[in-house]
């Protein structure tokens, strides 16, 4: 079966698991910083350890997300998703019964960050991307991501309500709920299985070969290498700002307001970049996007900060967060097909995420040496800045060898 044959009910169940499963699997990851002080306070493990613990779910996240991509390929995305799901849910139970921070490590960092490669975004974009038509393929994933991110609107309000009445295990215990809702949404997600892509739209090549090609291809290495500074910019503006509101003398109130700001824009801006990415070349959106960030970080952390322009900055950084992902898997379908797209946006991935190690690690040695973030930012500006603009240049030429032949018609005598 091709995704033309598929009908308005399967096309729905198909789009619908992946952004049920991105959402639930993003708001549960992203709402961890709620549990931070009463695990400190219950486990007796340090903010140190707890923080520890979070960046090595990026690493394993990362590390993990192109050979989770090479299965997805290979077998089919139902298994992976549904093996992910039952790794989630043993790591939250390791977090809930953690009596030190090698418990909270294991469960909140290894498992949970692989489970991340096989629920978040790389898969659902895999998804997306084969359920419907090339025309409508990045417009498809954008919306896909914008629904991803409401997923923090439904884990976060949750959470905290349960912490603040009944305790964290129990909150937890709310988190195992949202990942039984997965399920179902795994199994309707995974019935893409069975769409097969069309020829024109498929490489016929062995997974080596396609890796050598990727590697080979100077376009492929310069998005990955942007990608690693994305990453960084992100985890960084999340990890610190609220130290930063905190120096500046704002109450922690104008932090959690900033992080709902992000996260309400960012739907718009996943979407709208997706729509985008549709009608103009996405190499030179992502580099945009690159520019526009650095741009208004440097706004914000050269103005006078007040809680106006700490909001009017996080809606900025909201429409420009996540839409990216459409257009990365989109840039890698264009240049290498299909077929093998989870495994090379999970090696690109794999850059993300070590840029987001530096941006939570780095951004706080050059705090506690320096004592102000004013070199942490302007780094942040200043790599954007080259990154937005290698970029735009980027070669989107796809390899020779992952062309498909054009038939020259013989001519009749």
């Amino acid at each position: 079966m091709t995704a033309a044959r598929l009908n308005d009910v399967q096309r729905w169940t198909i789009l619908g698991g992946a952004a049920v499963m991105l959402s639930l699997a993003m708001g549960m990851r992203q709402s961890f910083g709620l549990f931070q002080p009463h695990i400190v306070r219950d486990v007796g493990v340090t903010t140190a350890d707890f923080s520890l613990a979070m960046a090595i779910q990026n690493i394993v996240w990362g590390v993990t997300q192109p050979f989770v991509g090479i299965l997805a390929d290979r077998f089919g995305v139902r298994w992976v998703m549904l093996a992910g799901i039952a790794v989630y849910a043993a790591g939250l139970g390791l977090m809930m019964t953690a009596t030190s921070a090698f418990g909270l490590i294991l469960g909140s960092g290894i498992c949970v960050g692989l489970a991340l490669s096989c629920t978040a975004s790389s898969v659902a974009m895999n998804v997306a991307s084969r359920a419907v038509s090339a025309a409508r393929r990045s417009v498809t994933m954008g919306a896909v991501s914008a629904v991803g991110s409401l997923g923090l609107t439904i884990a976060s309000p949750m959470a905290q309500t349960l912490i603040s009445t009944a305790g964290w295990q129990v909150a937890l215990w709310g988190f195992l709920g949202l990942v039984c809702v997965m399920v179902p949404a795994a199994i309707g997600a995974g019935q893409i299985d069975r769409v097969q892509a069309a020829p024109s739209q498929q490489l016929e090549q062995s997974l080596p070969a396609v890796l050598r090609s990727a590697f080979g291809h100077s376009g492929y290495l310069v998005m990955a290498t942007a990608f690693f500074v994305c990453g960084l910019q992100l985890v960084f503006i999340t990890t610190h700002l609220p130290t930063y509101l905190a120096d500046c003398g704002m109450d922690a109130s104008v932090g959690a307001a900033a992080l709902a700001a992000i996260g309400l824009f960012n739907v718009l801006g996943s979407y709208l970049f997706g729509w985008l990415g549709g009608r103009h070349p996405k190499q030179h959106l992502l580099g945009l996007v690159y520019i526009l960030r650095s741009l208004c970080i440097a706004a914000y952390f050269t103005l006078p900060p007040s809680p106006a322009s700490t909001i009017v900055f996080a809606a900025a950084m909201g429409m420009l967060w996540l839409g990216v992902v459409p257009l990365v898997n989109g840039l890698v379908v264009e240049l290498f097909g299909l077929r093998y797209m989870t495994t090379l946006v999970g090696i690109a991935f794999l850059s993300h995420q070590i840029g987001s190690f530096l941006g939570a690690w780095g951004g706080g040695m050059l705090y506690d040496v320096l004592g102000n973030y004013d070199a942490a930012w302007k780094a942040a500006v200043l790599v954007g800045l080259i990154a937005g603009f290698a970029q735009m240049l980027m070669n989107v030429r796809p390899p020779a060898e992952g062309r498909t032949p054009i038939p020259v018609p013989v001519p009749t005598v």
